[in-house]
C-alpha cells in the first residue's frame, strides 16, 4: 500500500500495545532499559544471553523477515556484555553478537542489515571451537553505520563517523570519518567547519517531538474511516 489507510485511533491503540508488548515482554531481558524508548514490532526483537542495556530514548525496528537480534553468548564465564547507549537508532535486520564485549556510544545509527561482532564465533584451525578468537568493539559517539555493513572483532569507530554500506570493518576508524570498501578504509573526513546534530539533539524535547508526530499522523488520517481501510485490506485498488 501507498498510505496508511486505518483510522487515526486505531493506529494510536496499535502504538500503545506495541508499547504495552515491550514493556512487559522485553523489557525483562535486558538488563537495563532506559526511558522514553520506541520499540517497532517488538515480537521481532530478540534478546539472547545477558547481559544487555540499551540507554535511553532509544528506536528499535524489526519487521517479519528482518528481526533485531541481540545475542551474548560468551564462552568465558558471563563476561561477555552489550551496551548500547542513549537516543541510538537500530533498524530491522541488524545483529549484534558478542562474546566478550561490543559498547556503542550515545546518537548511534545502525541501518539495514548491519552486523557487529567481537568473535570469529568458530576456532581459525580447530573449526569446532563454539566462540573462537574474541576481541572487544567500540563504537563512539554518533556513528552511523549503513545498510548491510559489518563491524568485525576488535574494531574502534571514533565519534561522528559514517561507515558506507556494505562495508567490511577490519580495521580501527577514526573519528569524523568517512570509511567504505572491504576492506574499509577511510575515503574522506568530515568538514570540520560544519557542525553535526545528533539524535540526541533532535530528541532533546521528547514530548514536543511526539506531540509534533501526533499532529501530523492527525492531519494525513483525518479523513480515514474504518469502512475505508476495511475495504482497502480486502479490495486494494490503484492508489492505495
Amino acid at each position: 500500500m501507498r498510505r496508511d489507510h486505518r483510522p487515526y485511533i486505531l493506529k494510536r491503540l496499535d502504538l500503545i500495545f506495541q508499547k504495552w508488548y515491550a514493556e512487559r515482554f522485553l523489557r525483562p531481558h535486558f538488563e537495563g532499559l532506559g526511558r522514553g524508548c520506541t520499540f517497532m514490532k517488538p515480537w521481532h526483537v530478540e534478546i539472547f544471553g545477558g547481559p544487555v542495556t540499551l540507554g535511553s530514548h532509544a528506536t528499535v525496528i524489526a519487521t517479519p523477515d528482518r528481526k533485531v537480534r541481540l545475542t551474548v553468548w560468551s564462552a568465558l564465564g558471563g563476561e561477555g556484555r552489550i551496551e548500547i547507549g542513549n537516543c541510538c537508532l537500530i533498524c530491522p535486520g541488524v545483529r549484534i553478537s558478542a562474546a566478550t564485549e561490543i559498547v556503542i556510544g550515545e546518537s548511534c545509527m545502525l541501518a539495514q542489515g548491519a552486523f557487529v561482532t567481537d568473535s570469529d564465533w568458530h576456532g581459525v584451525y580447530d573449526r569446532s571451537l563454539p566462540i573462537g578468537h574474541t576481541i572487544p568493539v567500540h563504537i563512539g559517539d554518533n556513528v552511523w553505520i549503513g545498510d548491510s555493513a559489518i563491524v568485525c572483532k576488535g574494531v574502534r569507530i571514533g565519534e561522528n563517523s559514517i561507515i558506507g554500506a556494505g562495508a567490511v570493518v577490519v580495521r580501527d576508524i577514526p573519528a569524523n570519518a568517512v570509511a567504505a570498501g572491504n576492506p574499509a578504509a577511510v575515503v574522506k573526513y568530515l568538514d570540520a567547519d560544519r557542525p553535526v546534530k545528533t539524535r540526541a539533539d533532535w530528541l532533546a524535547d521528547p514530548g514536543a517531538l511526539a506531540a509534533q508526530f501526533e499532529e501530523i499522523d492527525r492531519h494525513f488520517m483525518k479523513d480515514n474511516t474504518w469502512l475505508g481501510w476495511l475495504r482497502s485490506l480486502i479490495l486494494p485498488r490503484r492508489g492505495d
